[in-house]
């Protein structure tokens, strides 16, 4: 059995009778600190609901969600169907995507590959046409407004087989140009059937140039010429401010191209092949 100290428990209530406000200062003591143990909570709260808000609210940038958009020729006016484009020369330089004009079933628009751009690439995947040209054929409207002499080349791929010197080449021809010619150093040749000589070694006919790239290195790349196992490169002459017609012409399956280029002196093929330049604007109106 425990025992309780009676005196102690009477000492303590004779003190508190001796001392009536002690215990009014205690409860109120109490008071104070249930308080302020209660606005400190309070508060605490406050900051944590807070600071939730601000973590759940931040606005996400919509600019840094997917891929970057792919460049686009700019078009002036109500430009919607290929078969109007117009491809405008500015400061010498035409730069287009091969895909944008009107194609031959057998023309396929393909995606395949890391170094090509645009919406893809188009490849011929009919029969070839080695000796006739015209098979395939489809054309791009050139606003030039810079008179003068243009390098031509194109960026393609060999796309089927593993040979550079096979499934390689594509016809083309300007029979609207004031000039249309290949030129290595001091060596100029011309296309047959244009009444110009001489002619290239290889493929020509009708004014049409076989326009192949060699190599072992079968993927994209920027190059174009004309006569068999002597390279040249390929040129055009406009000597009058106005529209050309540049023709295509499937010649060996398998050869993609993604884009092409006209050029003058103020550029080199460097420039080109660097794809930093703005795509000429397209527009509807001749």
């Amino acid at each position: 059995m425990v025992k309780t100290n009676f005196f102690a428990h009477k000492s303590f209530y004779e003190g508190t009778q001796k001392t009536p406000n002690l215990m009014k200062r205690i409860k109120t003591s109490n008071s104070s600190l249930f308080f302020s143990s209660y606005l400190f909570c309070a508060v605490m709260v406050m900051i944590s609901v807070s600071c939730s808000k601000e973590t759940t609210d931040v606005p996400i940038d919509e600019e840094q969600i997917g891929p970057p958009s792919e460049e686009e020729a700019p078009k002036t006016g109500d430009c919607t169907d290929k078969a109007d484009y117009i491809f405008v020369e500015k400061d010498g330089l035409v730069n287009v995507q091969f895909e944008e004009a009107v194609f031959d079933a057998d023309w396929k628009l393909s995606t395949d590959g890391d170094a090509l751009s645009g919406k893809g690439y188009m490849v011929w995947t009919g029969e070839q046409s080695l000796g006739n040209p015209g098979l395939g054929a489809t054309s791009f409207r050139i606003k030039i407004e810079n008179t003068g002499v243009y390098r031509f080349i194109w960026k393609s791929a060999v796309k089927m087989g593993n040979s550079g010197t096979d499934h390689n080449d594509t016809w083309l021809r300007f029979a609207d140009a004031s000039d249309f010619y290949g030129q290595k150093g001091e060596s100029v040749v011309y296309p047959r059937d244009t009444g110009k000589t001489p002619n290239p070694e290889g493929a020509s006919k009708d004014g049409w140039f076989k326009i192949y790239r060699s190599g072992n290195d079968l993927d994209f790349k920027w190059q174009s010429s004309t006569f068999d196992n002597n390279g040249h490169d390929v040129f055009v002459r406009f000597d009058q401010a106005g529209i050309y017609t540049m023709e295509i012409s499937a010649r060996s399956s398998g050869h993609g191209i993604d884009k092409f280029a006209l050029f003058n002196d103020t550029y080199s093929k460097a420039d080109i092949e660097a794809e930093t330049l703005a795509l000429s604007a397209i527009s509807c109106e001749d």
